[in-house]
């Protein structure tokens, strides 16, 4: 004859407690963070022979998908056209809550000298109302979980279309690589 099995409120505790953390661990696996360039407003065009600069506000929509808050130190966004830097965004140190959305407004200054090192692109870009930009950002920060404070890093690369001259943003591919750093 089988044996018969005793059944534990025990047992059935312990299973049920590791399910939970199992599915806990699975769905707290860091999730890289989205960003979407949703405008850019010119704020200011000044010409101060030789030197002509253009300042911007760029609105940027930034998702935090993972279940921790984050706390980021300032940083700059670098802008680049046809391979030259033309400027730098700021960021702001700031924070973000968890499984949450934001908009960020970032000043931005650009170097009109070097713009025109390539003019003949430049122009033939404004006549066919494409210009072709690429930024580049690191943001250093640090997500706590429960009582651990762990320090992450950021790396952002988007490649982002827009018309120059209403300066409406046409198409855009943005990257983002999450890196968690296990020691404080």
């Amino acid at each position: 004859m089988g044996k018969k099995v005793k059944w534990s409120w025990t047992s059935a505790f312990v299973g049920a407690a590791s399910a939970t953390a199992v599915a806990t661990l699975l769905s707290a696996r860091p999730k890289d963070p989205t960003f979407h360039l949703v405008s850019i407003k010119l704020t200011a065009f000044k010409l101060n022979l030789p030197h002509v600069d253009a300042e911007l506000i760029l609105t940027v929509h930034v998702t935090n998908p993972n279940i921790a808050p984050i706390h980021y130190g300032s940083t700059a966004m670098s802008i680049f056209y046809e391979g030259t830097l033309l400027g730098a965004a700021q960021v702001k140190a700031g924070s973000q809550r968890a499984r949450s959305c934001q908009v960020l407004k970032l000043p931005t200054r650009l170097d009109g000298v070097e713009l025109a090192h390539h003019a003949g692109k430049f122009f033939a870009d404004v006549a066919k109302r494409e210009m072709v930009l690429d930024a580049k950002v690191d943001i250093g920060g640090k997500a706590k979980v429960l009582w651990w404070g762990h320090r992450f890093k950021v790396h952002v690369d988007s490649h982002i279309t827009v018309d120059p001259v209403f300066l409406d943003v046409i198409d855009q591919e943005n990257r983002s690589q999450l890196e968690i750093f296990l020691a404080s």
